[in-house]
């Protein structure tokens, strides 16, 4: 994704080689540093920088502060990470002043943050420029939790991405919890109804209610992968396969029969 949305910026593997040699191991460590303290962080940062690509692509637009920025937009009211980038911004300014941009600490984070959960390694390119707009207003171009396929595939065709990619990175939510807010609706009167969401699984459903109580705390988190939610696995797609998926979108791309043969590619890249 990240190779598709900077297209054009002249990234390439090795960009601060000459200039700041130690960039990918001062976030590596600082990932590292902060992850052993909070396994949380890892999904956080993954989470941050697909919210940053999706909106002027992978250009840090969602670091910024200030009022109608994307930061303040409603799907990225819970992102949480930032302490971790602005540590290795500061470490990263103090070896090499000027050099790295925040968007590049991000993908390499992002990187980083797959790998201490047990994921697949990769090179990433760098030479990212920062962002100078941040608009509130952009950040409709993210997904919702409650979007059909058609939406979800509008979404990712414009952004350069196919149905296969939309799977994959969907697939990056084996890792992380969600709030009770974001599903609970599928679990009492779903639709209008006296019932809960037909495509959760009937022995699930009972835990997802015990998990989060008719009228209970929404702000309360829930695993996407339930029993792997700290490891970078294929779990979050057999959980789907079973109706064990968390949110609406999510379990649509099962029950959605178009995209039912993608899985199986998906899993074969994710391990």
């Amino acid at each position: 994704m990240s190779a598709t949305l900077v297209h054009g910026q002249g990234t390439r593997v090795g960009f601060y080689a000459t200039t700041c040699p130690r960039a990918a191991s001062i976030v590596s460590s600082t990932v590292a540093k902060h992850f052993r303290s909070n396994r949380a962080i890892a999904p956080a940062l993954l989470r941050m920088h697909f919210h940053d690509c999706f909106v002027r692509g992978c250009d840090a637009s969602v670091l910024i502060d200030g009022s109608n920025t994307e930061k303040t937009a409603p799907p990225n009211l819970g992102l949480r990470g930032y302490e971790v980038i602005d540590d290795a911004k500061t470490q990263l300014e103090a070896a090499c002043p000027g050099i790295v941009s925040c968007a590049d600490i991000l993908a390499l984070a992002a990187r980083d943050s797959v790998v201490l959960t047990g994921g697949r390694s990769w090179l990433v390119p760098t030479g990212r420029r920062d962002g100078r707009v941040s608009l509130a207003s952009e950040t409709t171009d993210l997904p919702g939790f409650t979007e059909s396929i058609d939406s979800q595939k509008q979404k990712f065709s414009a952004k350069g991405l196919n149905t296969q990619d939309l799977v994959v990175l969907v697939g990056g939510q084996t890792i992380g919890t969600t709030a009770c807010q974001f599903f609970s609706y599928r679990l009492y009167n779903f639709n209008g109804t006296a019932s809960s969401d037909p495509s959760i699984n009937a022995s699930f459903l009972p835990q997802l209610q015990a998990l989060c109580p008719q009228n209970g705390d929404g702000t309360k988190r829930v695993p996407f992968d339930t029993g792997s939610e700290n490891r970078f696995d294929v779990s979050f797609f057999a959980n789907l396969r079973n109706g064990r998926g968390i949110l609406e979108s999510d379990q649509k791309l099962w029950t959605d029969a178009r995209q039912g043969q993608l899985f199986n590619v998906s899993w074969v890249l994710l391990v």
